[in-house]
């Protein structure tokens, strides 16, 4: 089987790809333009065993095409995307030409080089400001409050219109919660990861938390603490990468069997800023300087997935649901940077 991993230099799909070079005997395709990604983690794939690496920026539309015309995947495993809410604010138009119009031009041109499976990275942002503090499932109305959820939410629908008119075009389209940890891997029985998250700037919560702890910032922010939630600050839904990982993987077997679907991944659970501050700490055995400011416009008090649908559909099982799993990980990665 033949597989194109886009974003595969990134976060999220570095994770899947390792996943996938470590469990598989497929032929691995990475696709990616390094605007993000990082050409270390290329390398550090590399080390597992053997796959093909494209550095392209799927905007360059005749290129994708040829390339999917030649290698002739089976799947594609969809991840290269912008994904800064703040920025998607301040700069739509980068959001929509990147997520959506190069997403349609891949859906398009994979159907014409009769790809069967199509996996779409989306997010629960598509959901956007749930005002109940109950778990989210698919059937929420789905309602974005910034270019980027709107973003993901226009390439899911192209990817379900697309399956539509393709009678062997499948799909499944995941919308994550909030994703952190890094690679669970051991050397010598120490937690040594080999990928993790790796942006800049950085705006996600856990490596903000564990930069604070090794001192690569000064002070960490904590944005309100008189939300409706039991210490007032925001509660999450924190979902460790390999778990999300793993789920990719399961769902090209789902394919063979099932028809296309839409699912949450999040373990249903969340834990509030307070939490995941007072867990490194835990962790650390650092107690690094925490301010309390003023709220961010926009943020909701509680996310949380409903997952139910993938644990009984897909029989997903996550292997690493612990916070401290999720921070312990985190934490050792940014220690190596």
């Amino acid at each position: 089987m033949k597989i194109l991993v886009t974003g595969g230099a990134g976060y999220i799909g570095s994770h899947v790809a390792k996943q996938l070079l470590e469990t598989t005997t497929y032929q691995i395709t990475i696709l990616d333009n390094l605007s993000t990604g990082n050409i270390e983690t290329i390398d550090i794939l590399q080390k597992i065993r053997e796959f093909h690496f494209v550095k392209l920026d799927l905007k360059e539309f005749e290129k994708v095409k040829e390339l999917l015309e030649d290698k002739k995947f089976d799947v594609i495993i969809h991840f290269a995307a912008y994904s800064v809410v703040f920025e998607s604010m301040q700069n739509p138009m980068k959001y929509y030409l990147n997520n959506t119009v190069n997403t349609t031009n891949l859906i398009e041109c994979a159907t014409k080089s009769r790809v069967k499976k199509f996996i779409f990275s989306s997010t629960a942002a598509v959901y956007g400001d749930v005002k109940q503090n109950i778990n989210i499932s698919e059937n929420t109305p789905t309602n974005p409050i910034n270019p980027y959820g709107m973003s993901k939410l226009m390439s899911e629908k192209i990817v379900q219109d697309a399956s539509k008119v393709s009678n062997n075009f499948k799909y499944v389209i995941f919308r994550y919660f909030n994703v952190a940890g890094a690679d669970m891997y051991f050397s010598e029985n120490e937690l040594s990861p080999r990928v993790g998250e790796r942006h800049e700037p950085e705006t996600h919560l856990i490596p903000l938390v564990v930069k604070t702890a090794l001192g690569k910032r000064d002070i960490l922010n904590i944005y309100g603490e008189d939300f409706d939630t039991p210490d007032g600050t925001c509660i999450r839904d924190y979902i460790h990468v390999e778990d999300l990982a793993s789920a990719h993987i399961e769902a090209i077997d789902y394919l063979d069997e099932n028809s296309s679907d839409i699912f949450n991944l999040g373990y249903s659970r969340g834990f509030s800023v307070k939490e995941i501050v007072n867990n490194v700490k835990e962790i650390t055995s650092i107690n690094f300087k925490v301010e309390v400011v003023e709220r961010r416009e926009g943020d909701p008090a509680f996310l949380v997935a409903d997952n139910s649908k993938v644990l009984e559909k897909m029989k997903w099982r996550p292997k690493f649901d612990s916070l401290e799993a999720i921070c312990k990980s985190a934490y050792e990665w940014e220690k190596s940077l």
